[in-house]
């Protein structure tokens, strides 16, 4: 059989290859393009709606990327990076809502308060510390605090009924937050490019990856259904596709690969089947991290909206599993241990045992801990109006350091080969919120030299590329309005 072949080959159908695709058919709609999904249909993996946050990570409520020092004081650099990254994100949609690509925007994006909420004086000192560095900041700007509780009965309802601890409570929150609803959004993005000639080819999964002398790749593709294997040729290849996204890396044997590890961490939630609860919370409310959880794992009561129904999650609970995805394999973790990356991963292992005790910890819950956890949100809580659901897999990535040491990152991180002809997305939070920059750091390492004019082609999509909307207000003020307009986000 002949090869198909096509200049571009983008592996998982999820948010991040949607947006690295919208993109590119915008700024070089000659190339085509070919997409492969293991799964039937894209946004099913770590994409969906019940498999990620939900949230728009603008830094607004997370307290884990405002971390505080040894003295006290609470550095916001991480926050406000994220903040400026998610901005880029809806200059991005707005842009694509005005061109007519992006239809319905209150389907994938809504405003929803996002709120941060501790217990105990100290953590509410730290509340104010942070309070007092954020709101002066004008990506922070509108942020409230309260500690009393008229003020937190009005903001939490749901939280302060039948709250009978005497301890100090404090949150914070910002109206200007959002909730998104991913899977809606790569499925929008999908419709606009198959209707545009891009080839999307689901229930076909990649089993190598192989560089021809030509500089071309040679991917073998597997059809799910029926086992028939074929090959498809592409000048350049990106791997977005979860935590599936390493094995993949490994594969091309580029030696970017090398020394790069992966550790699993699943997630499960509480989901409140009672819709008389769900209507009682209108906000994105997260606490502080247990000692030894990884960030992703950091507890908050979230409203969401999926299919345009209410629905109300707490966790996540960590739990493991060898899978780098939910529909992944046990031998996904002991085949991505290679010679290469045995010693990065044994000495990263060795500075995380909190890690692997927390863990340990968190699979043995049983549903009664898991509800004593919910009631230090829900006080009143019943068992009955909630059940446990598992939601999506995520993969932390594990590289050396500068002093050859292997350590457990937490972040995304794009990998690319030197001559650009492949890039990887591994990584974890901030993930899909951060999706447009991630993939414009894909097209400046890739295609700056074969696309001309490529930063101002991008800039007339979002304005603050390459700049600091902090440093320029009447820009800040400029983009808010668009985005509120074009996203629908007035009301």
């Amino acid at each position: 059989m002949t090869p198909q072949e096509t200049d571009i080959a983008l592996i998982g159908a999820g948010i991040m290859s949607a947006t690295l695709g919208t993109l590119l058919k915008e700024l070089a709609p000659e190339k085509s393009i070919a997409v492969f999904e293991k799964l039937s249909a894209p946004a099913l993996e770590s994409s969906h709606e019940l498999n990620n946050a939900g949230t728009g990570h603008a830094a607004l409520c997370e307290l884990n990327y405002t971390p505080e020092q040894s003295d006290g004081s609470v550095t916001i650099n991480r926050a406000v990076g994220i903040n400026e990254k998610f901005h880029l994100s809806l200059q991005a949609w707005a842009h694509w809502v005005k061109q007519g690509k992006l239809q319905e925007p209150r389907e994938f994006i809504r405003r929803l308060p996002h709120m941060s909420f501790v217990t105990g004086a100290k953590d509410v000192q730290f509340l104010k510390t942070r309070y007092a560095a954020l709101s002066q900041h004008p990506l922070f700007a509108g942020m409230e605090f309260a500690e009393d509780a008229e003020t937190l009965q009005q903001w939490i309802p749901l939280m302060m009924n039948q709250r009978t601890d005497s301890q100090p409570i404090a949150a914070t929150r910002i109206l200007t937050g959002t909730d998104m609803n991913f899977g809606a959004l790569t499925r929008k993005l999908f419709d606009y490019l198959t209707n545009n000639g891009v080839s999307l080819n689901c229930s076909q999964s990649i089993k190598a990856l192989n560089r021809l002398q030509d500089g071309r790749w040679s991917l073998t593709v597997v059809d799910e259904n029926t086992g028939e294997m074929r090959v498809h040729l592409a000048k350049f290849v990106f791997i977005g596709c979860g935590g599936g996204s390493l094995s993949l890396l490994q594969k091309s044997h580029i030696p970017e690969s090398e020394h790069i590890g992966g550790f699993p961490v699943s997630g499960l939630f509480l989901k409140c089947k009672n819709d008389e609860v769900a209507a009682k919370h209108h906000a994105k409310v997260y606490g502080k991290a247990k000692v030894g959880a990884p960030p992703m794992s950091v507890p908050h009561l979230d409203t969401r909206f999926v299919d345009g129904k209410k629905t109300l999650l707490f966790g996540p609970f960590a739990g493991f599993t060898p899978k780098f995805l939910k529909e992944g394999s046990l031998l996904d973790l002991p085949l991505s241990v290679r010679p290469n990356n045995l010693c990065t991963m044994l000495t990263a292992a060795s500075k995380n045992v909190a890690l692997t005790k927390y863990l340990m910890e968190q699979v043995l819950l049983t549903k009664e801990q898991r509800m004593a956890d919910l009631r230090e949100f829900v006080p009143d809580a019943r068992d009955e109006d909630w059940e446990l659901i598992t939601a999506g897999q995520r993969v932390q990535i594990i590289k050396n350091n500068a002093q050859g040491s292997g350590e457990l990152q937490f972040g995304t991180e794009v990998v690319c080969a030197a001559d650009g002809s492949l890039a990887a997305l591994l990584g974890a939070s901030p993930g899909a919120s951060t999706s447009v920059h991630a993939m414009v750091e894909v097209l400046q390492k890739c295609f700056s030299g074969s696309l001309n004019g490529l930063d101002e082609k991008l800039r007339e999509m979002m304005p603050s590329l390459g700049l600091s909307l902090a440093d320029d207000l009447t820009l800040l003020q400029q983009v808010r309005v668009d985005v509120e307009e074009q996203l629908q986000l007035a009301d």
